[in-house]
């Protein structure tokens, strides 16, 4: 069960640094702030979600080794 959550972190953190390169071209561009501000709302998301899947990875890889 943990290789399913590390495999599901590991995605979102490649969507995280995907998000986050989006976001530093749209500025670098003088895009739009509005469009700047939902990549960053998508950023932190992603970034809860990415943490919430580590965590559960961590616990099920203690709870089958224990």
């Amino acid at each position: 069960m943990s290789t399913a959550f590390n495999i599901l972190a590991v995605l979102v953190m490649i969507a995280v640094v995907f998000v986050l390169i989006r976001g530093l071209i749209n500025m670098m561009r003088g895009g739009s702030g509005n469009t700047s501000n939902k990549l960053m709302q998508a950023r932190v998301v992603l970034q809860f979600v990415a943490i919430v899947l580590i965590v559960l990875a961590m616990y099920y890889a203690r709870s089958e080794g224990g």
